[in-house]
């Protein structure tokens, strides 16, 4: 355990100085901006984030108006981590789980070094770990405990009721990073109601062999989410084709919703160093955050 939190801190701190030698001593927070909670209303200004649109008041004809918001002292960051056995998939040691875990890790220790609350809800198809939102070291190293040492209860995926039980459970403003492949259908609704809420960030991962399965002839695909092992022949061009196009237009959608949804969406894939994808979308963020 002491292992996994050197690793994890080294990953923290080297975000936290490229990040704050590329914006300039402008950066002050992995999670800048989002622990804000409603003020008052004012007119839309050119270059105000569409998502603070009060389309209810604005609808009535007087002209647009945005929510102005104040600092959330009581932050909260959830982690919605998918443990399901669909992330079981990549080199041992660096498989889309272990990313996810790593991932959430990290950004467990980058809030509670801002001072915000974190909190855990691991899902497969049921609810598998749950830490209520606290702040301090002593839950730094409950989140780590529960994101690494837990065991699966079910190897199944149901993320239509990973995104219910959160909006059944979270009733304040709150960031919500979700870490997934995103491989289920069904769960749009729910997603883009979190989105409605809250300050949403999808984190898709992935893993090369998903999108570009090698031809080997007939080989057995084990599904550890049904425990069922099927035969494909994987020397049809048609087939790997079919596979890649799937994995394309899947990861192209979940874009596209996130983008007509304002969610902050990154996707890492297992052979990537996770630093560079996830400064990328800090930096984003502290722009959009001060953009508004």
């Amino acid at each position: 355990m002491n292992q996994l939190f050197s690793k994890l801190r080294k990953y923290e701190i080297m975000i936290r100085k490229v990040a704050n030698n590329h914006l300039q001593g402008e950066y002050q927070s992995l999670f800048k901006g989002s622990g804000l909670e409603f003020d008052d209303l004012r007119p839309y200004q050119y270059g105000d984030d569409v998502r603070t649109i009060e389309w209810k008041v604005s609808a009535k004809g007087h002209g647009t108006f945005v929510k102005t918001f104040r600092e959330d002292k009581d932050q909260c960051v959830y982690f919605l981590l998918d443990i399901s056995g669909s992330q079981d998939i990549g080199q041992v040691g660096n498989k889309k789980i272990d990313q996810g875990k790593i991932i959430a890790g990290v950004l467990t220790l980058a809030g509670v070094f801002d001072g915000s609350q974190v909190a855990l809800i691991s899902y497969s198809d049921q609810k598998e770990n749950l830490i209520l939102p606290a702040k301090g070291p002593k839950q730094g190293v409950k989140m780590i405990r529960g994101i690494f040492e837990h065991e699966n209860k079910s190897m199944k995926t149901d993320l239509n009721s990973m995104f219910t039980f959160a909006l059944n459970l979270i009733k304040k403003r709150s960031v919500i990073i979700v870490i997934s492949d995103f491989i289920d259908e069904g769960y749009e609704r729910p997603f883009r109601a979190l989105a409605e809420r809250h300050d949403l960030v999808a984190i898709q991962l992935t893993d090369p062999r998903e999108s570009a399965l090698p031809a080997l002839g007939i080989i057995p695909i084990y599904d550890k989410e049904r425990g069922k092992t099927t035969w494909v022949n994987t020397a049809f061009g048609s087939f790997s084709k079919k596979i890649s196009e799937t994995f394309t237009t899947e990861r192209e959608n979940l874009k596209e919703i996130c983008k007509k949804n304002q969610i902050n969406y990154l996707s890492i894939d297992t052979s990537q160093d996770i630093v560079a994808p996830l400064l990328e979308l800090f930096k984003y963020r502290n722009k959009r955050m001060k953009r508004g």
